[in-house]
């Protein structure tokens, strides 16, 4: 007989208890570790039980050294230790802050601002890396606060509850520091409703059969939707997680392919990059020994989703048998705790080839037949339809727009976040756009996005902040993008950024793109001519747009944010400030 459920209001932490009681040995969470470049992967697992004893010691611990509302930094790597490390945050209702260690490359920058920002109480590491924390935190001349080794907590026998004191619906359970600026961090408070409201609607939207499923993901878990896909979403469900390291993914996407067919009903995510970087990265051989017939829903979010992209991995692994309709557009944002819309996962992806002309001017008009035949035509892929929350699309001031039309897309239900942490009383002169994405009286979050509603689906064109605008019209940086890595083999797929910079004469903006070019090419300066030559017409002809500058660059010189994202405005500020080379 299956057990009663936890109530609708229930809290992470009771789903854990509860999956805990009802389930002790089950699998809940495991971690692959691959030690070796051949190696099939080495399992660490622990039952509920186990994770709920686990995180309880932390808890034991916290409460310590910080009281309940004081902040606790994770600063610790991907893996059991992380998740236990949140958890435990959260029993003691302190407010979690998920981040990453000093040794995650080009961004002691931004950790160092966020714990400035977030003013930790202590900080949790693994064993092997708290010296590497104090020095960091000395070297920053940061506050120096306990540092919190969670391996090495001791882990009683769970015995009669110990009546740890309940958190509130609405009290903090962590701050999510949104992948922006580094000098600029924004925490947004996500409270312990909105992360169990989120979870229940990740289930809904992607979770056929929750007694038959598992999520694999390589997402970082200070990434909001590695967070709630492998986290809270298992935990409110009751399936299992199983978990690897960003690095491994990155060093052979093969691994990751593997464990999505190691498993029934398995649910993942990750970035549109990521798809094409599977392609590129895994043996054209491997698709037959693979069992994505086993893969359920592949969530493709978190940047602009392209269609050549999806064409191209089911194309590569249609071998593996993965089914066309696993593939999942969707959108989300932190503000929202993450998931807002998603597609179908019962159906393919649906695309719009729209009027390039039309979209440009912020209108949606969908070319019959695909829009065969037409050079300038643009293609969307929807994203969905809501879950569990409500979408509107508005003009600059505020006003429903009519189907069809371009304006920003604004969202309302239980999962918006509170707000910004510590900046809901910043002095009106420092408040920027993304400060004005709360408050509103009705209740909805401004999320800086761009969209409109086609038959009902949402289609996302941009950010607000990226648009180009050109002789009145609107230019999206991603669909200019994707016109540059193809005309232009030797760019570095999705390793780029477009956007504008004010002209000499001060008569408008014109467009710059500064690009990677691929690590396996060195090319000459006849070679870079060549590039732009074949650039500038391309955007000319599929744009309508007189391309100012083509900046060739080596790999890993176009900033990224902490998510892997390309960061526009900060390449805007470098390439202003002369960092790309001369202007």
């Amino acid at each position: 007989m299956t057990p009663a459920r936890p109530a609708e209001d229930a809290s992470l932490t009771d789903h854990l208890r509860h999956w805990s009681r009802h389930r002790p040995q089950q699998r809940a969470l495991s971690h692959v570790d691959f030690p070796e470049p051949n190696s099939a992967g080495v399992h660490r697992t622990l039952g509920w039980r186990a994770l709920d004893a686990r995180a309880r010691a932390v808890a034991d611990h916290l409460t310590t050294v910080a009281s309940p509302g004081d902040r606790a930094a994770l600063v610790l790597p991907q893996g059991l230790d992380y998740v236990v490390a949140f958890l435990g945050c959260l029993y003691a209702r302190v407010i979690a802050v998920p981040l990453f260690g000093p040794g995650l490359p080009g961004h002691a920058d931004r950790l160092a601002a966020v714990l400035a920002d977030c003013e930790p109480a202590c900080l949790l590491a693994d064993s092997a890396g708290t010296g590497a924390v104090r020095d960091f935190v000395r070297e920053q001349g940061l506050p120096e606060v306990p540092v919190v080794a969670v391996g090495e907590l001791p882990v009683r026998r769970l015995g009669p509850d110990p009546g740890l004191p309940a958190a509130e619906p609405d009290d903090i359970a962590y701050l999510q520091y949104t992948s922006g600026s580094t000098r600029s961090p924004a925490g947004v408070m996500i409270t312990h409703a909105n992360v169990v409201a989120n979870a229940r609607q990740a289930i809904h939207a992607f979770v056929h059969d929750p007694q038959s499923s598992t999520t694999v993901g390589w997402l970082p878990l200070f990434h909001d939707m590695g967070l709630v896909l492998s986290v809270a979403a298992p935990v409110v469900g009751g399936f299992a997680s199983v978990l690897m390291d960003p690095v491994a993914f990155l060093a052979d996407p093969a691994r990751w392919l593997r464990l999505l067919g190691s498993y029934e009903g398995t649910v993942s995510a990750a970035p549109n990059f990521a798809y094409d970087y599977c392609v590129a990265r895994t043996e054209p051989g491997l698709a037959g020994e693979l069992r994505l017939d086993r893969v359920r829903v592949l969530i493709n979010g978190s940047e602009p989703v392209r269609p050549g992209t999806i064409e191209r991995f089911r194309a590569a692994f249609a071998d593996g048998s993965l089914d066309p309709a696993a593939h999942c557009p969707a959108y989300g944002l932190a503000e929202a705790t993450v998931f807002a819309t998603a597609d179908s996962r019962t159906e393919p992806p649906h695309t719009v080839t729209c009027d390039a002309v039309a979209l440009r001017e912020g209108r949606i008009e969908a070319l019959p037949d695909g829009g065969a035949g037409r050079p300038d035509a643009v293609e969307l892929v929807s994203c969905g339809r809501p879950v569990g929350q409500e979408l509107r699309i508005t003009g600059a001031d505020g006003t429903e727009l009519p189907p069809g039309r371009v304006g920003e897309i604004r969202l309302r239900g239980p999962n918006i976040g509170r707000g910004y942490w510590k900046r809901a009383d910043r002095p009106a002169e420092e408040r920027t756009f993304a400060d004005h994405a709360f408050g509103d009286p009705e209740g909805w979050l401004r999320t800086g996005d761009l969209g409109a509603l086609h038959e009902g689906l949402l289609l996302v064109t941009g950010r607000i902040k990226d648009v180009i605008v050109v002789d009145g019209r609107n230019h999206y940086p991603p669909d200019i993008e994707e016109t540059v890595q193809r005309a232009a083999p030797v760019v570095r797929r999705d390793r780029l950024a477009a956007f504008g910079v004010p002209r000499a004469d001060g008569t408008g903006e014109e467009l710059i793109v500064v690009a990677e070019h691929r690590r396996d090419a060195e090319p000459t300066e006849a070679e870079a001519r060549e590039c732009e030559r074949a650039v500038r017409a391309a955007v000319s002809a599929r744009h309508g747009l007189r391309l100012g500058v083509l900046r060739l660059v080596p790999p890993g010189t176009v900033p990224r944010t902490s998510s892997g994202k390309i960061a526009r405005a900060a390449s805007r500020e470098r390439f202003l400030d002369g960092g790309f080379g001369a202007r």
